[in-house]
């Protein structure tokens, strides 16, 4: 039978061999994952419900068994290594890929539903109609779907994932910026034949986002212009925003990411674009907590959704 040189190979060959590998104690690998995830041999303790001295002698066990040194130490702070991060990865891997088997060697058990909160525009103007996409590719992976205004809290374990608009404060969770968004002033096509230059805004309606975290005013700084007084109509919802929009009720000053349905049949167009200063933010964030065990889906979905809006990101840029 033909023997596995390294584990990592060619990246790195620190553990040379089936032999050693099998020597690893499980548990060990467990407290490595939570340390090198949380970034503190405290927090891992906490986790785990061990003491940190613990948590530093498994550590320490781990890398005599496997002649690697894992983490750098300094006086308060630890650091993964380059091989601590490589491994890291895999290990996490290793455990979502027999949580994942646990599944299938026991159907009659109910799978556990991936359950996503999500902000209300954001799942009405451009999760939903994906959506059908992700249910073909993971016919195995049971989706519960929120949404409201509100952040998920995750501390009573009600959710999994949160897609937000805009940043949450706070550092107890994991989170990455989704995209950057274009915000450009939008409207029908029958209005925007009375849109020429900026200066025409002043003479038509326009509609007032007030759920935007960048409004009218913004825009209108942006491209050195007073903001006017008054606005013909304003809503605290996006989707509303965009709806008034098509309907002929004014201009909106909206994302294309989320107007991106809109957009590309037609119903809307962007008069200015390219004649004035649009503005660039990250307006949403994936957003979910940081655990030991996390739900075997999580990366599968994080995965196509940012696939998904790499290819709006082409679509609208």
């Amino acid at each position: 039978m033909a023997t596995t040189k390294g584990i990592f190979a060619p990246n790195g060959e620190f553990i040379s061999s089936i032999a050693q590998l099998r020597r690893l104690p499980l548990t060990a690998l467990r407290v490595f994952e939570a340390a090198g995830r949380t970034g503190s041999f405290a927090a891992a303790a906490g986790e785990l419900d061990l003491s940190p001295s613990a948590v530093s002698h498994a550590i320490r066990k781990l890398e005599e068994s496997a002649d690697i040194t894992l983490f750098t130490r300094g006086t308060r702070t630890i650091a993964l290594t380059r091989e601590g991060r490589l491994l890291l990865e895999h290990v996490q891997r290793g455990f979502e890929e027999m949580q994942r088997g646990f599944q299938l060697a026991f159907p009659e058990q109910t799978v556990k539903p991936l359950r996503l909160h999500t902000a209300p525009s954001f799942a009405t103007q451009w999760l939903m109609p994906r959506l059908a996409r992700f249910v073909a590719e993971h016919p195995g992976i049971n989706l519960r779907l929120s949404a409201d205004t509100r952040y998920a809290q995750f501390d009573n374990d009600d959710y999994d994932i949160d897609l937000v608009y805009g940043e949450p404060a706070s550092a107890r969770h994991e989170k990455i910026p989704l995209i950057i968004e274009e915000l450009t002033p939008l409207c029908s096509p029958a209005l925007a034949q009375r849109i020429h230059s900026v200066q025409d805004l002043y003479a038509n309606p326009l509609i007032q986002s007030d759920g935007q975290s960048v409004r009218w005013g913004g825009w209108f700084s942006a491209n050195n212009l007073a903001t006017p007084a008054d606005f013909a109509l304003a809503f605290d919802r996006t989707s509303m925003c965009i709806a008034a929009a098509v309907d002929g009720l004014g201009v909106v000053l909206e994302s294309t990411l989320l107007a991106e349905r809109e957009l590309a049949s037609g119903k809307l167009v962007a008069p200015l674009r390219g004649q004035s200063t649009s503005v660039r933010y990250v307006g949403h964030y994936l957003v979910y907590p940081k655990r030991q065990q996390q739900h075997a889906a999580l990366r599968q979905f994080k995965d196509w959704l940012l696939a998904e809006l790499a290819q709006s990101a082409m679509a609208c840029g």
